[in-house]
């Protein structure tokens, strides 16, 4: 088999060189900084963990590289002003929104979409990084060169928060997982939680909403959808063209992790739908150094990153899977002990949906 080279030697690289260990296929995770001639991209099938990258003798290399798989959409979908035109035009729910280009738009802003706006940055801002929540009264204090770089949306009241990952394969075959809950805490991903049997509503909408997006851009590999429930109905609020955070339950908790399922499709090799069986919870590291205690329960499986422990930063997950609920729910309180007080609420709200 082809190896594989991916733009990025983040965790999301690292798991997909785990992943393709097993299979044979040679993953090879590769610094932006990289000397092209270090690179065994020639003979290889080319990817990436992440949506955007600066200009360097690599990624100026790579970029002309013919089987840099979905080149052309990571620009596309790492602009959030294209990402929602898409949308649009697919005629797909979002939160009401319109590109953020002068000071003086801020009455007519308020008075379309109302008195909670979130502003974006259209390029970067992650993890609540690049974002603003603004009241009337508030827009004063951004900064001034975000004008012609953001985009406002209307502030939704959501009920919950859900994402889909699903991969599509050159053939236009598309698979999915069961809708993945989440919490987040400061735009950061703290828990998630995967059950066997999702709503069936909302799983046929989801996989409806994103297969129209995969084939509108001829997509291949694995895409994440996170979406907004509101009234017992989706609203897109992002997409992510490649892995994601919230499928790293799919590591322990199905048959076919989301990292092996995108060098299946990427790969033209066998897809077949991932069988998940028992439900799933997902633990972000977040800013927290490794406690080998994690380890004394059964059911944890620890995921650690190896890299330095900052605050905000994601250092590594636990994953937690078993057929009974009750055993689960049992693991979680039992790592709400060895977890710091910001987990407290998270492993409570994880309980409920266990429920």
């Amino acid at each position: 088999m082809k190896p594989v080279c991916v733009l990025g030697n983040g965790q999301l690289g690292r798991m997909l060189r785990q992943a393709g260990e097993p299979l044979g296929i040679a993953v090879y995770p590769v610094g932006l900084d990289a000397e092209p001639e270090a690179v065994p991209y020639q003979k290889s099938i080319i990817t990436a963990e992440i949506e955007r990258w600066p200009e360097t003798a690599l990624t100026k290399e790579l970029e002309r590289h013919t089987n840099f798989v979905n080149r052309d959409i990571f620009p596309l979908l790492a602009d959030r002003l294209p990402q929602k035109q898409l949308l649009d035009e697919l005629d797909l729910a979002t939160a009401p929104w319109q590109p953020l280009t002068s000071p003086t738009q801020w009455s007519d802003i308020f008075a379309q979409l109302g008195d909670f706006i979130i502003v974006k940055r259209r390029i970067g801002g992650y993890d609540g990084r690049g974002q603003w929540r603004i009241h009337p009264g508030e827009e004063q204090q951004l900064p001034a060169e975000i004008y012609g770089e953001c985009i406002v949306e209307q502030g939704i009241p959501f009920s919950g928060e859900v994402s889909l990952v699903g991969a599509r394969n050159s053939n236009g075959d598309c698979v999915f997982y069961p809708l993945t809950h989440n919490l987040h805490q400061d735009g950061i991903l703290r828990m998630s939680v995967a059950l066997p049997t999702p709503a069936s509503e909302l799983q046929q909408s989801a996989e409806k909403m994103l297969t129209a997006i995969l084939n509108k851009l001829n997509y291949v590999g694995v895409m994440a959808m996170e979406c907004f429930i509101v009234d017992n109905k989706l609203l897109i609020n992002e997409l992510a063209p490649r892995v994601h955070n919230s499928g790293h339950w799919t590591q322990n908790g199905a048959s076919i992790s989301q990292f092996e399922l995108h060098l299946r499709a990427i790969l033209d090799l066998p897809m077949p739908k991932p069988e998940v069986c028992q439900p799933a919870v997902m633990v972000n590291l977040i800013g927290t150094d490794v406690n080998p205690q994690w380890l004394s329960l059964p059911l944890v499986h620890l995921h650690w990153y190896e890299k330095e422990v900052r605050p905000a930063r994601k250092v590594g997950h636990l994953n937690l899977v078993y057929r009974d609920n009750l055993p689960l729910k049992e693991t979680l309180k039992s790592l709400s002990s060895m977890l710091d007080d910001a987990y407290q609420y998270p492993i409570k709200w994880a309980l409920e949906k266990l429920s």
